[in-house]
C-alpha cells in the first residue's frame, strides 16, 4: 500500500514544500494568534497580515518557519465589507473589459477604504450605459446596491450631457416633445427633464431609461446625436473623476 500525505489543506502534499519546511500562511497565524484556522483566514483577506514587511492576503500563501510573520496590532476580525466601486470609462470600455487597479485608483478617493485584493473581483454591473455612451459606471458586490440598481431600476433617475448637432433645424415645440413622457413597447414611460445645458449640449435626466432612449429621443426633433456621457445615478454623480480612473463608493452614501 502506498502511503498518500496531505497538505494543511488536504490537498496532495508537495515534496519540494516538504524539504523547504513551509506552511500555509492561515496555519501559522492562527498558531500567533490563537484563533480558528477560519478567523486567521479572515485575518489575512482583511490585510492584517504582513511577511517579511509586506502585506499578504491570501491565506495559502507559503511561508517558512523563518518568515516574519506580523499581525497588525489595529487587527480586527469585523465581517469584510462588499464595495461598490465607480468609474469613468470611455465608450465601449465594456467591450475591452475594464481596468480596475491601483495603478488608476483615483487620488481624490475620500472614502477611506484600504484596497483589498478581493476587492477587484466578482462585481456586478448594474445599470449600463446607453448604446454608445461614456460616463459614470457602477461596479458592485453589495447586494443591497444591486438590488436598488438592478431590480428597481425603473425608480433610479440617470443624468446625461448629450452633444448635438442641428438645434437651429429643431421644431418649436421640440422642448416641449422631449419633455413628454414616451411611449415604448407598449408602455408609459416616467417623463423625462431636458433642458440645454449651453447652445450644443443636452441635460437628460430620466428614469426608466431604455436602451436607446436617447437617442430616440434625438431622432424624434430632428437633432444629430453626437455623443453623450453619463454623470449621475440617483444621488451620486460623478464628480471630477477622471477618465479611465475610479474611486470607492463612500460607506453610508446611497443611489
Amino acid at each position: 500500500m502506498t502511503d498518500i500525505n496531505l497538505d494543511d489543506d488536504g490537498s496532495l502534499a508537495q515534496p519540494h514544500h516538504d524539504a523547504q519546511n513551509t506552511i500555509r500562511l492561515a496555519k501559522r497565524v492562527a498558531t500567533l494568534a490563537a484563533c480558528s484556522r477560519l478567523d486567521a483566514e479572515r485575518y489575512i483577506v482583511a490585510g492584517w497580515v504582513s511577511v517579511d514587511g509586506d502585506v499578504v492576503e491570501s491565506p495559502q500563501h507559503r511561508v517558512t518557519h523563518h518568515s516574519a510573520v506580523a499581525i497588525n496590532p489595529a487587527a480586527k476580525l469585523a465581517p469584510i465589507e462588499h464595495v461598490t466601486i465607480l468609474t469613468h470609462q470611455a465608450v465601449n470600455a465594456l467591450d475591452a473589459k475594464l481596468s480596475i487597479t491601483l495603478a488608476n485608483h483615483a487620488a481624490e478617493d475620500t472614502s477611506d477604504i484600504h484596497p483589498l485584493k478581493h476587492h477587484f473581483s466578482h462585481h456586478t454591473l448594474a445599470l449600463p450605459l446607453q448604446p454608445g455612451a461614456s460616463g459614470l459606471i457602477i461596479l458592485s458586490q453589495d447586494q443591497r446596491i444591486l438590488r436598488k440598481l438592478i431590480e428597481d431600476a425603473a425608480r433610479v433617475e440617470q443624468e446625461y450631457i448629450v452633444d448635438v448637432a442641428g438645434r437651429e433645424a429643431m421644431p418649436a415645440h421640440g422642448m416641449k416633445q422631449l419633455n413628454f413622457a414616451l411611449r415604448i413597447d407598449g408602455r408609459t414611460l416616467p417623463e423625462a427633464k431636458v433642458s440645454w445645458q449651453n447652445e450644443t449640449k443636452l441635460r437628460i435626466a430620466a428614469k426608466d431609461l431604455q436602451e436607446g432612449q436617447i437617442a430616440y429621443m434625438c431622432e424624434m426633433v430632428g437633432l444629430e446625436l453626437l455623443a453623450m456621457k453619463r454623470i449621475r445615478v440617483g444621488s451620486i454623480s460623478m464628480g471630477k473623476l477622471a477618465l479611465g480612473q475610479w474611486r470607492y463608493l463612500p460607506p453610508g452614501q446611497k443611489f
